[in-house]
């Protein structure tokens, strides 16, 4: 299976907990005011690479603490993604997914696409809702804006709303 990407970063410390392993979607319909990662919008660039290289390069890592998938808009790419996060988490790895959709609005896509239900329900946290440049906020852990949440995914899931891991 292949996935569109605008690239890995394997030694993250701003993308979650400990150091890790960030994997760049590329295509983002969202397209924030003063976002990070502008190049990452088009949903026809980047490169294409196949799950098994993109695992090895994950692999190649050392001392990394969990993995990352940030954007772009990995849930545009929901399919692939879950196929990668189904791979790493039969090595336990802590998955954080960041989007610019909310929960809610994964949450009422997830009941009529497997691939979007399937992503949620691996991930351990949420970065949700998209980045709002009159909301930045440095001071905030894992965040850019004071919108976005992180959420405890899977308890999220179960519980049916968003349940936040930290504020």
């Amino acid at each position: 299976m292949k996935i569109r990407l605008a690239g890995i970063v394997t030694d993250s410390f701003v993308d979650g907990p400990g150091i890790r392993a960030t994997i760049f979607a590329q295509g983002c319909p969202h397209r924030c005011a003063g976002c990070h990662n502008p190049h990452t919008h088009d949903p026809l660039g980047g490169v294409e690479m196949e799950l098994e290289a993109v695992l090895a390069e994950i692999g190649r890592a050392r001392h990394i603490q969990g993995v990352t998938f940030s954007g772009g808009e990995p849930f545009e790419q929901a399919q692939a993604f879950a196929e990668l996060a189904r791979r790493l988490k039969t090595k336990d790895t802590h998955l954080v997914i960041y989007s610019g959709y909310t929960f809610e609005t994964l949450y009422a896509r997830s009941r009529s696409d497997g691939a979007v239900f399937d992503l949620l329900s691996l991930a351990d946290w949420l970065v949700d809702g998209p980045y709002v440049e009159s909301l930045r906020d440095l001071s905030l852990p894992f965040r850019g804006s004071r919108n976005q949440r992180i959420l405890l995914c899977k308890e999220s899931m179960a519980a049916g709303r968003a349940l936040q891991a930290m504020a």
